[in-house]
Order: C-alpha cells, then sequence, then structure tokens
C-alpha cells in the first residue's frame, strides 16, 4: 500500500510557520537552515514561512525521494512527504491550492447511441474555475507533487455531485481513474461508494475508465480494480484502445464493458483504410467478447456517417457536443 494511503483523501496542507523532521540517514545538505533540535533518530529544521523554507532548499531537492516530515507546531501533528513532492507543492502553492480547496468543476460532454441518435449519457472531465490552469497542468503538478491520489479522488467526487445534479436517471456518466492511485481495491474504491451512495446516484449509471495517460503496467491489478467496481454494480470502460499500451488483447484479458476507441483512428476514417480496417478488427472482437464499442473525437459529419455504418455502438466528439458544467439533454447533430 502507498506511503500516501493515509492521505488520499485528506487535504494535508503545509502549515506556514513549522519544522521538517530529517531522519539522521538521509542527506543532510538538501536543507540550508541551522538545525534547531537534535535527538538520536532525528534533526529538526525549523521555518518560518513556507518561503524560506523553499529558498532553504534550493534546487537540490527536486528528484529526490528521500522522505522528512512536515510537523505543524500548532497542532504537533506531522506527516510524512518526499522532498521532491515538497519541492513542487512549495514551487505552485497556486496548484497545490486548487487542488485542496477543490477549486474546478465537472463539465459533460454527450455520448450520442448511433442507432437512435439520442444520449446515452456522458463523460465528465474536469475544468478549474481559473481560465490560466488547464487540467493537463492540474494532473501533471498533482502526479509530481504527490498529490494524484487527492486530486483523482476529488475529481470523482465532482463527477458523482454533477451525475446527480444535471443526469437523468438511467443515463450514463463515464468517469476517468488512474489505477496508480488505487493500491489495494476493496480498501481504496470505498470511499467512492460513499460518494456514489452520499449522492443517491444509481451505481448501474457510473463508467469507469482508465485514463489515456496512464500506462498498464500490470494487467492483473487493474483486472482487480475491474472487478471491484462490477462487483458494486458498476460498469468500466478501457480508453483509447489502439495507442500504445492499450491494444486489443487487452479487450479479452479484461473484459471491459465499453471500449473506446484512440482518436486517432477516428481522424478522417471515412477516407483513412488502415484506421477502417483498426476499427473493423476491433468492432468484429468487441462483439464477440459482448463489448460496446464507443468511438471518441469525432468532429466531422462524414467520420460519424462511417462510423454508423461500420457497426460502432456510440459516439462522442465536438461535432456530437462538446463538454459543459449544464449539459445538453438532447442529442444536437451539427449540420
Amino acid at each position: 500500500m502507498g506511503a500516501d494511503c493515509q492521505f488520499c483523501g485528506t487535504s494535508v496542507l503545509l502549515p506556514e510557520n513549522g519544522a521538517v523532521v530529517v531522519n539522521k540517514n538521509a542527506p543532510q545538505e538538501v536543507f540550508r537552515l541551522p538545525v534547531s533540535h537534535e535527538d538520536e533518530e532525528a534533526l529538526i529544521y525549523d521555518y518560518q514561512t513556507l518561503a524560506e523554507l523553499l529558498e532553504a532548499m534550493g534546487n537540490n531537492s527536486m528528484k529526490n525521494n528521500d522522505w522528512v516530515h512536515i510537523l505543524n507546531k500548532e497542532s504537533s501533528q506531522s506527516f510524512p512527504i518526499s522532498l521532491g513532492n515538497l519541492y513542487e507543492r512549495l514551487k505552485h502553492p497556486d496548484l497545490a491550492a486548487i487542488i485542496h480547496k477543490e477549486d474546478f468543476t465537472a463539465h459533460l460532454q454527450p455520448i450520442i447511441e448511433v442507432t437512435t441518435n439520442e444520449i446515452f449519457g456522458y463523460e465528465s472531465l474536469l475544468r478549474t474555475s481559473s481560465q490560466e490552469v488547464n487540467p493537463g497542468q492540474l494532473f501533471s503538478f498533482a502526479h509530481q507533487s504527490g498529490l494524484h491520489s487527492m486530486l483523482d479522488q476529488k475529481a470523482r467526487r465532482a463527477a458523482v455531485k454533477a451525475k446527480s445534479k444535471y443526469i437523468e436517471k438511467g443515463k450514463k456518466v463515464f468517469i476517468n481513474f488512474l489505477p496508480s492511485t488505487i493500491y489495494v481495491p476493496e480498501f481504496c474504491l470505498k470511499h467512492t461508494f460513499q460518494i456514489v451512495e452520499e449522492f443517491n446516484v444509481d451505481p448501474a449509471d457510473i463508467v469507469f475508465e482508465v485514463v489515456e495517460t496512464e500506462k498498464i503496467t500490470d494487467v492483473a491489478h487493474l483486472k482487480s480494480i475491474f472487478d471491484t467496481y462490477k462487483a458494486s454494480g458498476m460498469k468500466v470502460a478501457l480508453d483509447d484502445v489502439g495507442s500504445g499500451y492499450s491494444t486489443i488483447e487487452m479487450l479479452t484479458l479484461l473484459k471491459p464493458d465499453f471500449v473506446k476507441v484512440d482518436r486517432a483512428y477516428i481522424k478522417d476514417c471515412h477516407i483513412n483504410e488502415k484506421h477502417q480496417s483498426f476499427l473493423n478488427e476491433v468492432v468484429g472482437r468487441a462483439n464477440h467478447l459482448g463489448i460496446k464499442v464507443l468511438a471518441e473525437g469525432i468532429e466531422k459529419e462524414e467520420e460519424w456517417s462511417w462510423l454508423q455504418s461500420a457497426g460502432i455502438d456510440f459516439g462522442q466528439g465536438y461535432y456530437l457536443g462538446r463538454p459543459k458544467e449544464i449539459p445538453e439533454k438532447e442529442a444536437i447533430i451539427t449540420s
């Protein structure tokens, strides 16, 4: 289980006036501060402001994986953090604040059923309140600062909340998740299941999908996560089939309820024979396994028409509808 398990859903803020507790076996040259206290096992460095602590660290800790404890003098409570994570949080306090304060919302992009041209559900996409910070920046910072578990969990909450507020019962909501933040599925996903219960959302209306930036290195672990979601009545999706790690063979190994085809194969699929061949192969394999196929990144009428004729089950993309905080209730096919 990861070292940040106990803090993944808790806002552990760096105290403005505190101390750093360093094991004597760790490198001592990291902090350019006088030692305030010393015992048999540790050195303690006091700091008066976070700016002072950042200056004291210099540039030596950007990729340092050694761990220290941050002590809040007022509460006498402490928590562990790697020096690399500490450096990133000190360097970008504005991004850390966005995560801690949940200063973001879920925007919902419609997913259209091919045979009926009606809305089947929506994908929840995180959007920050600040236009200066895009979701990619936030997730990149979260990974570098050790806040990825917290952000992933809070993003799930925002998505479930949006589902309860804007999406009627029976319509699905697709929610991204990072397998690397889920160490022991039965334990780590309890919080997610509590959120679903809190907002009185039918578990059958929720589809959890692996995000495109995640690299699958442990198929057995991901299958365990999928099985835990399914056991709770939820659906699962494999994202971006065709892009590197996510191959057609994964369909047989993981048996998701839905598979999303990488948008690179959707672009110009009406005229690109290689894309057509790959898409036909995916549809054939998915049909054999009872998996529904969703094409994402549809931007042209011609792409949508070809996908309809190819037997794709669902479509998503700017041609079919853009992400909005208050979503469209009816499908709008751009002409």
